[in-house]
């Protein structure tokens, strides 16, 4: 007996044959397209030898791309954990039953979410000293661990809030009957299974977190994108290659810190059941991915 999806028709003799087509013609545009930049490129003199050959150079590596992604790496550790926290205390907060904490909850959350990361990091370095007419010097690390750990705190505080308002309220009133307190039913009830609910919206949450240290650049933080496309190519005149080596480089951290948080997620489901549904990133309030 064939079985059919319950979400769409199966396709037909035509339809395959027209998906096929479809697919065949955009296979050809996609690599035509990759032709002419490859192509383009080359024809710029790109891709000699000694454009790449400072790669190969230890000192490369060892004076500039791995201090950089070291300082990136740190960023986004302390970032993280201070956006955990900001996002678990602020989430719990518009969940209140008291106004006095859920309304200035919201208005913090809703605040920092709409501004533009970019804006809230230059804002954070040089805004003291131009309030206060004294030179403040704030640290660029400073100013850029704020910055991740506001703006995304506050996108995780919406992801907490709806982890647990995903939590079918069945679960609650069974915990309410058992004589537990709110305080017994959050730490007990609701929290364990929202984050298994909300893991895969941390997940991608921290991945952002994690390109958005590359803002810190602007500011002179020596991280990776800083030495890949300033120092490197400023020593070499190599900037597209520096580009793609340092491209290359975040795709690998990002893959290995996808593929780490999702295996955690597995093992999280397969030990701890869950009545509530995945819980999707919130977008950002009028800006695009990272706030910038």
């Amino acid at each position: 007996m064939s079985t059919a999806s319950v979400l769409f028709d199966v396709p037909g003799p035509r339809a395959r044959l027209r998906n096929n087509i479809l697919t065949l013609v955009s296979a050809v545009v996609i690599l035509g397209i990759a032709y002419l930049l490859i192509k383009g490129l080359a024809d710029k003199g790109q891709f000699e030898g000694k454009l790449w050959e400072p790669f190969l150079r230890a000192e490369v590596w060892t004076g500039q791309i791995l201090p950089g992604l070291l300082a990136t790496l740190e960023a986004a550790a302390v970032s993280a954990v201070l956006a955990l926290l900001f996002g678990i205390v602020f989430g719990l907060g518009r969940l209140s039953e008291h106004a006095w904490i859920r309304v200035p909850s919201a208005a913090i959350v809703e605040f920092f979410r709409a501004i533009p990361l970019l804006l809230l990091i230059f804002f954070i370095q040089a805004g003291p000293a131009t309030m206060s007419g004294y030179t403040l010097s704030v640290p660029a690390f400073v100013a850029v661990v704020l910055g991740l750990t506001l703006y995304n705190g506050s996108v995780l505080a919406e992801v907490f809030r709806a982890g647990v308002q995903a939590v079918p309220r069945g679960q609650s009133e069974a915990g309410y009957s058992l004589g537990l307190r709110k305080s017994g039913v959050m730490r007990l009830i609701l929290l364990p299974q929202a984050t298994t609910a909300m893991m895969p919206a941390i997940v991608s949450q921290m991945v952002v977190l994690l390109k958005d240290t590359a803002l810190g650049w602007v500011i002179a933080y020596e991280e990776l994108l800083n030495f890949g496309l300033k120092q490197i190519p400023a020593n070499f005149g190599n900037l597209i290659p520096s580009a793609m080596v340092i491209s290359v480089v975040y795709i690998a951290i990002n893959l290995a810190l996808s593929y780490l948080a999702n295996r955690l997620e597995q093992r999280s489901r397969r030990s701890r059941r869950t009545a509530a549904a995945p819980v999707q990133a919130p977008a950002a309030v009028g800006v695009g991915e990272g706030g910038a």
